[in-house]
């Protein structure tokens, strides 16, 4: 990175996500110092970069919140919206912008960067979709707030762990002959995740007479058919056979898009809406006031051949996973014992093995994705297969990285809320459910033996009639799933540790309890 003309104060909203998460190590490598705005902070404590920036809990959506965050801040990077869900989410966006331009005039702000979507020439904002109109506005409101702001529009971002590449390469790997929609026949420009990045911290600098938005993408423009074959050809598969068809609506698409992919209804409609127009840039000004970067800008293969290198290699930064899955619940888990919120229904278990520690984390952190849930695999992908049809996340989301887990990755229809390393790992889940629930896995040492305790714990929230209804109904299956979790999850690393799972074994309890605490 170019270093820059003098170090900037920079605010940094939408951290835990896809692109703030990658955008914050790039600023502070170009001599920037760094504030974040994370409405949970301890989604930032595991990153490599937590110890290098300053921290502070917030929300865009409550405006209180906003100017301890903006205090003495020289450019504000909005990167957040309401991810399309709901029918009140243009509505989110619109007060959350006008609430952050107002708090950021008001604290002196210098600029304002916001990254947008790029919407086709020509075509009326009543005929894009809201995804796509609501951006707009979003870049209007702060355009009109007092503070320069720069809005960068980009197509479809193409990097490791980005929504974009997920949905194409598990289109591209897994549909060898498709049926698809006419939109795959629309010209697109896409630009590499590492461009945008390169943009995004360049405009920290611009001149206090810039307000306006700029057109940003990488030096292909091709149909998303085109990128279906680049991306064959680069992973090394046989041509595809493309046949589109004119009856798949974006909303049909987006269904169809979560069916194969590990990418959801919910998170495909609007990569699918904004695909219905020509997105194509009208105008490359921002290299008058950023230069290109020295090397180029990034082809599609090269960006392609780059994502699938980082994904063999397991050093995929951050995912789509990493902003908050929409609609899912974030409460944490009661810890109290004597909790008044309501029924509180557990399933505990508790083993001791000779496994060390060391080998039972080891299973325990590596638990999901590939690896699996060490029991029932046909239950579990059951599960998984009924979220998706209800509109949820499923299964396929997988691991960030195969080995280590963080707090805020999401982990199948899980998301990691809590980790001490080598004693305890806290699962929230993400699927519906009428209620909320929790994994727990709780790993301790007896003082007498030296064994090794492990203590697996569900815990489950109903929600209403239905949620107690759909507890019960569940129990009887969880001597099968849950208790065989345990045991084959200590039975794992015993293996590692050189033990025969089949030999006596020490003393062991294994004490399920489906009490509901009140």
């Amino acid at each position: 990175m170019t270093p820059p003309h003098r170090p900037l104060r920079c605010l940094v909203t939408g951290a835990t996500g896809y692109i703030g998460g990658r955008l914050v190590p790039e600023l502070l490598a170009a001599g920037h110092s760094v504030r974040c705005l994370a409405r949970t902070p301890a989604k930032l404590r595991d990153l490599p970069w937590a110890d290098d920036v300053e921290t502070v809990e917030g929300d865009v959506t409550r405006p209180e919140t906003l100017p301890a965050a903006l205090e003495g801040i020289d450019t504000a990077y909005y990167l957040v919206h309401a991810l399309g869900v709901g029918k009140d989410f243009e509505l989110t966006d619109r007060e959350a912008a006008r609430a952050f331009g107002r708090a950021a005039r008001e604290a002196g702000v210098g600029r304002i960067v916001y990254l947008g979507g790029l919407t086709p020439a020509g075509v009326p904002e009543s005929r894009l979709s809201a995804h796509l109109r609501s951006r707009a506005e979003v870049g209007r409101i702060l355009m009109d707030s007092g503070v320069p702001t720069a809005v960068l529009r980009a197509a479809v971002v193409i990097g490791s762990g980005s929504a974009s590449f997920e949905m194409l390469r598990y289109l591209t790997e897994r549909l060898p002959v498709m049926v698809t929609p006419s939109w795959v026949r629309t010209r697109l420009q896409p630009i590499a995740v590492r461009d945008a990045l390169y943009y995004l911290v360049g405009c920290a600098d611009l001149p206090a007479d810039v307000n306006r938005t700029f057109d940003i993408g990488g030096p292909d423009v091709l149909t998303y058919r085109d990128m279906m074959q680049c991306y064959a050809g680069v992973a090394g598969l046989p041509a595809r056979v493309i046949v589109p068809v004119p009856v798949l609506t974006p909303r049909l698409s987006s269904h169809w898009i979560g069916l194969v992919t590990p990418v959801p209804a919910s998170v495909a409609r609007p990569l699918t809406e904004s695909l219905r127009h020509e997105v194509v840039c009208t105008e490359h000004d921002i290299r008058g006031y950023v230069p290109d970067p020295p090397e180029g800008l990034t082809w599609l293969n090269d960006a392609l051949r780059l994502a699938l290198k980082k994904i063999r290699e397991a050093d995929v930064a951050t995912r789509w996973t990493s902003a908050a899955t929409p609609g899912a619940p974030s409460d944490p888990l009661p810890t109290d014992p004597d909790w008044a919120g309501g029924s509180l229904y557990t399933d505990d278990r508790t083993l001791t093995t000779v496994a060390s520690p060391e080998s039972l984390w080891k299973v325990v952190e590596g638990i999901g994705g590939d690896n699996g849930w060490y029991s029932f695999p046909l239950g579990w992908a059951a599960r998984g297969g009924f979220d998706r049809l209800v509109g949820g996340v499923g299964l396929r989301r997988g691991r960030r990285d195969p080995q280590r887990l963080r707090v805020g990755d999401s982990l199948d229809f899980w998301r990691v809320e809590e980790i001490e390393r080598g004693r305890l790992l806290r699962l929230r889940a993400e699927m519906r459910l009428p209620g909320l629930a929790w994994l727990e896995f709780t790993l301790g040492q007896e003082e007498e033996t030296g064994y090794t305790t492990f203590r697996q714990r569900a815990v489950f929230h109903p929600r209403g009639l239905g949620g107690h209804a759909y507890w019960w109904g569940i129990s009887p299956f969880h001597a099968l799933v849950f208790g065989s979790m345990a045991r084959n999850i200590t039975a794992a690393a015993a293996r590692l540790d050189g033990w025969d799972p089949a030999a006596p074994s020490p003393r062991a309890v294994d004490a399920p309890d489906a009490r509901s605490t009140r």
